[in-house]
């Protein structure tokens, strides 16, 4: 969502990193650019004026323009107000779910027609669920919008997670007092309440919602905003403040082509944490929000630790551990590699992981000629499938006919066959080496004619993601999923060899 503006950020940022001395005009100069992009990424004009301000204040100070890096020292000063617009100053708490109540917790979502209520719901009653091991229940006030409260079963069955059942005909407020009894008799420790939206906010939505949230005393009101419709969800956010007393926001659709403006906007304007971000329609696609990630993120600094946390709920750490075991080895079949497949697809793909790591953005086009597409392990994934469990432990089996064989079995070429099981002998000879140098200097093993887009390597894919910087997640000292010891499998990542 914020790649726009995280583009034009970076172009005027490093701009000023590139010179030596900086003059006080230069500061300004490179601040009203800034000034723009925020105002064309649909930012509130009022959070733009005060964020000006701010770093206005200290960008022309003494301190930066004697300093011996003083393009960094501005970077590191637009980063810190982003995190300050964002909400960062607040404590960690302020951003989870308010449990601490008499059981059970009310959670009411509200929000406009369309901006995903029902999708979100569903996600942080997986959550509350799977993570926190609390027992949830889902209700559906949605009783104008047809099959509403279907769809919320539905996606309560796909989760997990209880639904209340429907009662044709009863109206809202009705069903809200029997869902909270339903969650007091049911020894449930939160319901959560997926109220009816419009179209565009209006009277009669605006009273049914205050009703319900003054018969069921929710422990938390959470926003419920499409970041897609930009400047505009800053007026929803200000009309639904001005009649519920909301806690937080969750923005949905954040993986989309938005301009980032509702994200930088909704906690100055309405004064409530972001608690929640949608990063796709799969159920586990949310993030807990944290403003110092984000504004990484807008810098194009990655977010390494959103990465190890994604990691640590999506890898399946027995596997993890198996794998690692047999890397110290120095072995490697095509079983693990189709478990570290897996594991990355797990992930959200290559996208996803490539996304989260810092300085990604100076490699877009690297990565744009590399045509990266996640169909690429889908298909690798298929042909080791369609080997047998003996050619699988021992690649040397396969021979011209048994690779026509797993080809057809796949509905691929002998090509791809091929392409797969150099790739795998990469790797192989990677493990080996790693387990002879003691796992010491992950992208030393690496063979000179290994297959990578044209250029080097982006910053993040080495140093940074190298083993002993991400320990204790199965593989030795790196990322499992991601190569094994921390970087992306080779062959993944295009077939031109490197220059």
């Amino acid at each position: 969502m914020f790649e726009t503006l995280s583009d034009r950020l970076n172009g005027v940022l490093n701009k000023l990193t590139q010179r030596g001395a900086l003059k006080e005009q230069d500061v300004k100069d490179a601040l009203r650019e800034v000034r723009v992009a925020l105002l064309e990424a649909d930012v509130a004009l009022p959070v733009v004026k005060r964020f000006i301000e701010h770093v206005t204040e200290r960008a022309v100070g003494q301190e930066v323009l004697r300093s011996v890096t003083p393009g960094q020292q501005i970077i590191k000063i637009v980063h810190d107000n982003l995190v300050d617009v964002l909400g960062g100053n607040e404590p960690p708490e302020t951003s989870a779910i308010n449990l601490n109540v008499v059981p059970p917790a009310v959670v009411l979502m509200a929000g406009l027609q369309g901006s995903g209520k029902t999708t979100m719901t569903a996600k942080i009653g997986r959550r509350l669920t799977q993570r926190d091991k609390k027992k949830v229940l889902l209700a559906s006030l949605d009783v104008r919008r047809p099959a509403a409260q279907e769809q919320l079963r539905v996606l309560g069955e796909q989760v997990g997670v209880a639904t209340l059942p429907i009662v044709e005909g009863q109206m809202p407020l009705d069903i809200a007092r029997r869902a909270v009894e339903a969650g007091k008799l049911g020894g449930y420790d939160v319901v959560i309440l997926d109220t009816a939206g419009r179209v565009t906010v209006d009277e009669e939505l605006m009273q049914e919602v205050a009703d319900v949230a003054a018969a069921t005393d929710p422990a938390e009101t959470l926003l419920v905003v499409d970041s897609l419709t930009g400047q505009d969800a800053v007026n929803v956010a200000e009309q639904f403040g001005a009649r519920l007393s909301l806690t937080g926001v969750a923005l949905t659709r954040v993986d989309g082509d938005g301009r980032g403006g509702a994200a930088l906007s909704m906690r100055a304007v309405t004064g409530c944490p972001i608690k929640f971000l949608g990063t796709g329609e799969k159920m586990e696609a949310l993030e807990d929000f944290h403003a110092d990630r984000v504004a990484n993120r807008i810098l194009d600094m990655g977010d390494i630790v959103g990465l190890v946390e994604k990691a640590a709920e999506s890898i399946d750490k027995e596997k993890a551990a198996k794998i690692a075991k047999k890397m110290k080895k120095g072995t490697f079949d095509l079983e693990d590699l189709s478990d570290q497949l897996r594991q990355m697809r797990k992930l959200g793909g290559m996208g996803s992981i490539l996304g989260l790591l810092p300085g990604i953005g100076k490699a877009k086009k690297q990565l744009a000629e590399a045509n990266l597409d996640d169909k690429v392990l889908i298909h690798q994934e298929a042909l080791i499938s369609s080997m047998t469990p003996k050619e699988r432990r021992n690649p040397k089996l396969l021979n011209a006919s048994r690779k026509k064989r797993i080809a057809k079995g796949a509905g691929l070429t002998v090509q791809d066959v091929n392409k797969l099981i150099k790739m795998h002998r990469q790797m192989a000879d990677m493990m080996k080496k790693m387990a002879k140098s003691g796992m010491k200097g992950m992208f030393d093993a690496v063979p000179e004619n290994m297959e990578l887009p044209e250029g080097d390597m982006p910053s993040g894919l080495g140093g940074s993601m190298a083993p002993g910087g991400l320990p204790g997640l199965g593989s030795p000292g790196g990322l499992p999923g991601l190569g094994g010891g921390g970087g992306l499998p080779p062959g993944l990542l295009g077939n031109r060899k490197k220059k």
